[in-house]
């Protein structure tokens, strides 16, 4: 499971013209999921998220964590995360899986972080094309993969 974390100022999720989830101060999390991730990445990267210090304290020092900070969560799935761009000019989507298993995955990795953080998250629609917008505060962009755990 891999994840492209963005602290924002602001960010929503546009589907037909609709917003369907929108925060202010917190996090945007893209999320791909590949075949080979399980409940225990779900738990890991949820936990990773809530803990990661990169909100500013009172001294302007990234100190503070997501459940510290009380920020909100925007969650997206992007299964594109998966790209292998090795051979050709092509990307390559092997390792991603496929959208009847991903959906579930995408679902729980949801609630895990509501439940995490005691508050709704707000989220995009899984499978649909969306148009996302952002304000990265820093910026802070940060990658984190549940596979290179080391």
């Amino acid at each position: 499971m891999r994840v492209v974390l963005q602290r924002v100022k602001r960010a929503s999720v546009t589907v037909n013209n609709q917003v369907v989830g929108s925060i202010n101060e917190g996090v945007l999390i893209l999320l791909g999921i590949e075949t080979a991730d399980t409940q225990e990445d779900i738990d890991w990267l949820c936990g990773k998220i809530c803990r990661m210090r990169i909100f500013n304290d009172a001294d302007g020092v990234m100190n503070l964590s997501l459940e510290e900070n009380g920020a909100e969560a925007l969650v997206v799935s992007q299964f594109t995360l998966h790209a292998s761009t090795k051979k050709g000019n092509r990307p390559s989507y092997i390792k991603a899986t496929r959208p009847e298993q991903a959906q579930p995955m995408y679902e729980q990795f949801k609630t895990k972080l509501s439940g995490m953080l005691n508050q709704p998250v707000a989220c995009g629609i899984f499978g649909a094309m969306m148009d996302v917008e952002l304000v990265n505060d820093g910026p802070v962009t940060i990658l984190v993969d549940s596979k290179r755990r080391e």
